[in-house]
């Protein structure tokens, strides 16, 4: 039993750099994705945004339901990080905690608490990320099913 609970541990310690590195590459991204957002909402803002399912629409004379694909395959990385940040931060926050609890047996304060700082600070990376997504999706994704009703209603009047 003793060896089963050794592989285990060092499997979970395996994992836990590549999703450390995983959460910063989510939370590279939706920091990017907020300056891409936010210069979007001020062309808009402006009135100078030019719709990029409009022109997706010119160039290949799509129906709605490839426009609906269309639109999906835009927020496909939005929603994916949305979703996998949380996951990812709840397992960054789990395999640390093994170690600190068994620093806590030992007494061994300094270890717990690094343990434990790694642990919440990258759950909380994870929770920024995944709030900053999310947020991000949730307009875009109206603003985009805005733009599909206008091409829409044009296709309706257009003889």
């Amino acid at each position: 039993m003793k060896s089963i609970d050794s592989t285990l541990y060092v499997l979970t310690t395996v994992f836990l750099y590549p999703i450390l590195a995983l959460i910063l590459a989510s939370l590279i991204y939706a920091c990017v994705a907020l300056g891409a957002f936010a210069a979007e909402a001020v062309q808009r803002g402006r009135g100078q945004h030019r719709s990029r399912l409009s022109a997706y629409h010119a160039a290949t004379r799509a129906g709605s339901a490839d426009l609906e694909l269309w639109i999906m395959q835009q927020l496909e990385w939005l929603r994916i990080v949305s979703r996998t940040a949380p996951m990812l931060g709840l397992v960054a926050t789990m395999i640390p905690m093994g170690p600190a609890l068994l620093a806590l047996s030992n007494n061994n304060a300094r270890a717990v608490g690094e343990n434990l700082a790694l642990a919440f600070s990258s759950v909380i990376l994870a929770l920024v990320t995944a709030s900053i997504t999310f947020a991000i999706l949730t307009v875009r994704r109206r603003w985009l099913l805005q733009e599909l009703r206008a091409v829409e209603r044009a296709q309706e009047t257009a003889p």
